[in-house]
Order: C-alpha cells, then structure tokens, then sequence
C-alpha cells in the first residue's frame, strides 16, 4: 500500500524507470538501474539497492503472471512519506514499489506531430525519470488531439530535443543525428545501444544542437524507447518521411 503522504504521490518527488522484460530477462537492468543512481545523486536522494530492485520486479511479474513472450516492469522510488511542505523527513526514508504489465509489440512505425510543450533544458528534471511527467503528458495529449501518436517536443530555444516518451533520431545524408544532452534530453539507454551500434556498423553519429527546420531535409527519422526499441517515424506534421537504407543497421 502506497501511503497519502507519499512525497511521490503529492510532490512528484522521486524517480522512476521503465524497463522491457523479455523472455525470462529485464533488458539492460543495470544501466537502468546506473541512470536511477545518477538521477538519485542529482536530486539528494539515497539510490536504491539493486538486489532490491530487480527483487521488487520479479514479485511483481509473478504476481503478474507472467512467464514468457514481453512485458514491462516499472520501477519507482520515491522520496518516502514526512517532512513538512517542501522540506524532506530527515532522514529521508524512499519508499520503492513496481508495476508489472503485458508489452505488446510495438507497431513498426509511429506518425509525430510537433506540440506547443517546450522541454525545458534549463531544468534538472529534463536529465532525470523524474515522477514530474505533467509535461509529457500534456505533450503526448496534444500530439494525439492532432491525430498523431506521439510528440515532437522542442526544447525553449526551439531546438529539437525528444518525444514524449522517446528519443529521437535522424539522418542527414549518411550521418546519424540526434539531440545532444544538455537540449534537455534524457540519456536513453536504448539512444546509447544505437549510438554503440552505429560506430560498430560504421556510421557518423554526432549528438548535436539543431533548429526543428534541419527536420525538412531529413530522412530516416526514428525514436528509441526501452519498451518499443528503434520505431520508424512514418510521418512528422502530415508529411510522410522516407525511409533511409542504413536504419536497418541500428535495429535493437
């Protein structure tokens, strides 16, 4: 039972990560479990044992039921209950719980729209799975409104930096491109398999700052996300993206 007092609940105060569980194994544990450490040094918080969390989550997948094929486990670890207003208990006692649940798979390609929620890069919580996620759900609501599925997101400048709940990439010509951290991306763990993988295959890849007009020129657009992998943009605005011939070199 999660407690009304819950910092989580009533301040979005805490972390969260959303893992992909595939026959038997959750997909990339530890850096999910590095990026919550991080994002726990970033916000004062006590990172959480990993035996706990990867314990928290097989309870809740066979609690679940479930024992094969895909599912999602997702994992919060909040600030506790106490403190008084904005102030934490001291010390501060995080409470941890996790969710489990049947992942479908992804549909092979995703159409975008681009929405008026900025992401703000000036903010700690555009680097961190904060439990803050208003903005993403505004933006995700916004982008389904327009008859997409999901949201291009630009950053206050205008920079392009993610979707909703993904990473973005994109090639011009036969370069990879992809928002740089500090547009007030997160470091994806699927963004950083794709990153590894393109040096391997040979591909330029460079982390840029890029106005949203280099996406008139481009090809190839696709997001990352732990549940859905590399998803092809189909469309961005109504206009129809083409494929580009080196995506399939980055297929996790």
């Amino acid at each position: 039972m999660i407690p009304a007092s819950d910092r989580g609940l009533l301040l979005g105060d805490g972390l969260f990560e959303t893992l992909l569980w595939r026959d038997g194994e959750l997909v990339d544990f530890e850096a999910h479990a590095e990026r919550m450490a991080q994002g726990c040094a970033l916000l004062g918080l006590p990172a959480p044992d990993r035996d706990a969390l990867a314990l928290a989550a097989a309870r809740v997948l066979d609690e679940a039921g479930l024992t094969s094929g895909r599912g999602g486990v997702r994992l919060n670890w909040t600030a506790g209950s106490g403190g008084r207003g904005l102030e934490r208990a001291d010390p501060v006692e995080p409470r941890l719980f996790a969710l489990a649940f049947a992942a479908p798979e992804p549909a092979p390609t995703v159409s975008l729209a681009t929405v008026a929620v900025r992401r703000n890069e000036t903010s700690a919580l555009s680097r961190v799975k904060s439990l803050a996620y208003l903005d993403n759900v505004l933006a995700r609501r916004e982008a389904c409104a327009a008859g997409a599925d999901e949201a291009l997101m630009l950053n206050t400048k205008g920079e392009i930096a993610c979707a909703a709940a993904a990473n973005i990439f994109w090639f011009e010509g036969d370069r990879l491109v992809t928002p740089a951290l500090d547009c007030g991306v997160l470091a994806g763990t699927v963004r950083a398999r794709v990153l590894a993988k393109a040096v391997v295959a040979g591909i330029e890849a460079v982390e840029a700052r890029s106005p949203v007009r280099a996406l008139a020129r481009a090809k190839g657009l696709f997001l990352t996300n732990s549940l859905t992998g590399v998803q092809r943009v189909s469309s961005l605005d109504g206009r129809a993206i083409e494929p580009h011939p080196l995506l399939d070199k980055l297929a996790i």
